[in-house]
């Protein structure tokens, strides 16, 4: 496929376009768990900082890197939080980019090791997209540069982010954290087949079919949800006895919904309806145990 090849797209639409494809509701709906994650292991020492690094990091840096992901695979069928994906100017890509350097920039209070995990999940999202590399159209690499990228970096952002110092302990429940999050990855490839194969992308579902995906849900689920809940022993006792409670009903519920999944595109609305309502279970029991934890 020529992956430079963009239909002609008009400025008032294609302003209309960028906006859409940065899938706000997206990034915080699915992707803020790690990063509020590790505001409650770090304790939230400066909650306005906090606020404005989450901000940044889900509006900017992964709203941005969304965008740049789709201006190369430029899709006609429904992805991740958008079902009807309109074109995008030729302009999105280099905008893209800017966005998430914009991101750069404001994130430079928070220090050298902040921007440093920052780089990295630039560098993940570039690798992951662009047709040189094109990590996304392999297996393997595709779930290293997510789970990094929005996995263990997300924690690691909100436990920084909260005014805590490093700490490599805190790699952990951020290795657990992209477990989890990689979980659901490959379920949305299932309904996608069709794009990524007309675009020659060997995707996790396209290599190894439906039952893998399913089974890899089971695998990489119950791995995060030891290692989350190891972190908690470790910096949040507490926690640990309440978290596994949590997350086996959530686990539960989405493997119901995973075992009549077919491949078919208008599966999406399943599909979503299964990441919100586990990642939302997910946020709400990190925002109730942060009100617990300070009051």
């Amino acid at each position: 496929m020529d992956f430079e090849q963009t239909r002609p797209v008009g400025r008032m639409q294609g302003c209309l376009s960028f906006c859409i494809h940065l899938r706000w509701h997206y990034q915080v709906g699915i992707l803020s768990g790690g990063f509020l994650l590790g505001g409650l292991l770090s304790g939230i020492v400066t909650l306005g900082d906090f606020i404005y690094h989450f901000l940044v990091i889900h509006l900017l840096l992964f709203g941005g890197a969304t965008v740049y992901n789709s201006y190369w695979d430029k899709d006609e069928g429904p992805i991740g939080g958008l079902k009807h994906p309109p074109p995008l100017a030729h302009w999105a890509r280099p905008a893209s980019i800017l966005l998430q350097i914009g991101g750069l920039i404001l994130s430079i209070p928070a220090g050298p090791v902040y921007l440093l995990f920052y780089l990295i999940s630039m560098l993940c999202f570039w690798l992951y997209s662009h047709p040189v590399y094109r990590w996304k159209g392999r297996p393997v690499l595709s779930l290293i540069a997510i789970g990094v990228s929005t996995g263990t970096n997300s924690l690691v952002f909100g436990y920084l982010a909260a005014g805590s110092a490093w700490d490599p302990l805190i790699l952990v429940p951020a290795a657990g954290v992209a477990f989890v999050m990689l979980s659901l990855y490959p379920v949305s490839q299932i309904y996608q087949r069709r794009e990524d194969e007309r675009r020659g992308d060997r995707t996790f579902a396209v290599v190894f079919g439906r039952q893998a995906v399913i089974r890899f849900f089971m695998v990489s689920y119950l791995a995060g949800i030891i290692l989350v809940t190891l972190g908690f022993y470790i910096l949040q006792p507490w926690l640990a006895a309440v978290f596994p409670a949590v997350a086996v009903v959530a686990g539960g519920v989405t493997a119901m919904y995973l075992r009549y999944l077919k491949g078919d595109p208008s599966e999406y609305r399943t599909v979503m309806r299964v990441k919100y309502t586990m990642s939302l279970m997910f946020v709400l029991f990190l925002l109730t145990a942060m009100v617990i934890h300070h009051y």
